[in-house]
């Protein structure tokens, strides 16, 4: 339940920021501000979970001591913070990326021009024209990457001793409990397809265009 409702957190976070990050470098294509996101992008991909995880605990735990290191199941919210931001911080890089590419290419399309050449301001455009047709590619990484991320990482689990699904996997291929590692496989199998079958109707709802047979 914790490896859960941390991995949906860090989704909600990623989506967030990622989204308005990728808008804002679309929307100033070429300037210091969109080099600045795409270069915190590029390096938010590069650098694994496992080396990110261990320099937050020491800058945000042990220098600053802003929050606390380790996981406690009667912390409070603090304690949700490092293991959500740890998480967040790469699909928050690839959703940044999907966006601003994403974006880029709605901007250019005629009905955006049509839009502005009818006197609505950028934030309206953006908004209720180009935000929806731009969240295509989004929602196509969100299915696996939503899967992926709630089952935890066992690298996020083991750093910040949280009890969930990685722990339990690795720990049953272990000790050889085939029963644990089968019934967490068909349970992540399970969630992949929900998840992607949630995209493709979501699809339809986003895109007009879309239509099911």
């Amino acid at each position: 339940p914790y490896s859960l409702r941390i991995g949906a957190s860090a989704m909600a976070l990623a989506l967030l920021v990622g989204v308005g990050a990728g808008t804002i470098a679309a929307l100033r294509q070429g300037t210091l501000l969109d080099r600045v996101v795409m270069g915190f992008s590029m390096i938010g991909i590069s650098i694994p979970v496992l080396v990110v995880a261990p320099v937050l605990v020491l800058l945000l735990a042990v220098k600053l001591h802003w929050l606390p290191a380790g996981w406690s199941e009667t912390g409070g919210v603090r304690h949700y913070l490092l293991p959500v931001i740890t998480l967040a911080l790469p699909q928050i890089a690839y959703i940044a990326r999907l966006t601003r590419a994403s974006m880029i290419d709605v901007l250019s399309r005629d009905f955006i021009r049509t839009a502005y050449a009818q006197g609505l301001g950028t934030a309206t455009v953006v908004r209720v024209h180009a935000l929806k047709p731009a969240m295509l590619p989004v929602l196509s990484y969100m299915g696996p990457a939503i899967a992926a991320i709630l089952t935890g990482s066992v690298v996020v689990e083991e750093i910040f001793g949280i009890p969930g699904l990685g722990q339990f996997f690795i720990g049953g291929a272990l000790n050889r409990d085939y029963t644990l590692v089968l019934g967490i496989v068909v349970f992540y199998a399970t969630l992949i397809i929900a998840l992607n079958l949630l995209v493709d109707i979501l699809y339809g709802v986003i895109d007009p265009r879309v239509r099911y047979r």
